[in-house]
C-alpha cells in the first residue's frame, strides 16, 4: 500500500510538472519594419494573420520556424534591450529562419537606425 501511494505521488508530480508553463529563451536575428508600401504590399498595415498594425503598437513578425517553437499569434515576447512586451502579430516569408522583425510604425528612420542585430527573446511556452 505504501508503494502504491508513493507511485501515485510520483505520477502526480510528473504530470503536474509537465503541464506547467515555462519560459523559453532563444537568440535570434532582429531587424525592423514599417507600414510603408515599399516594404510590404498594397495593404501595408495588414499583417499576415489578419491583424491590423497601427503606429505605437509593440508588435513583431516571426519566421515560420519560430511559429513551430510556440511563437503563435498573440504570444507576448520580451526582447532583451527593449522595454515592455511585444506581441506576435505577423509572420515572415518562409525563406527566413530564427528571425524576428520589430514593427516600427511608419518611422522608416527608426527602422533603419535599428538595422539588424542579434538579440535574445523570452516567451512563456504553453503547456504541452
Amino acid at each position: 500500500m505504501r508503494r502504491f501511494r508513493y507511485f501515485i505521488i510520483l505520477l502526480a508530480i510528473h504530470f503536474l510538472s509537465g503541464c506547467s508553463d515555462k519560459t523559453t529563451s532563444l537568440e535570434v536575428t532582429a531587424s525592423a519594419y514599417t507600414s510603408h508600401p515599399n516594404e510590404t504590399d498594397s495593404t501595408p498595415s495588414l499583417a499576415a494573420w489578419g491583424h491590423t498594425l497601427k503606429p505605437g503598437m509593440k508588435a513583431i513578425a516571426v519566421s515560420r520556424d519560430l511559429v513551430k517553437k510556440g511563437l503563435r499569434p498573440g504570444v507576448e515576447v520580451s526582447i532583451e534591450g527593449l522595454e515592455g512586451k511585444y506581441k506576435v502579430l505577423d509572420k515572415m516569408n518562409k525563406r527566413w529562419r530564427r528571425k524576428i522583425d520589430i514593427y516600427m510604425g511608419k518611422d522608416i528612420n527608426k527602422a533603419k537606425e535599428w538595422g539588424k542585430r542579434k538579440v535574445i527573446i523570452h516567451w512563456v511556452s504553453e503547456p504541452s
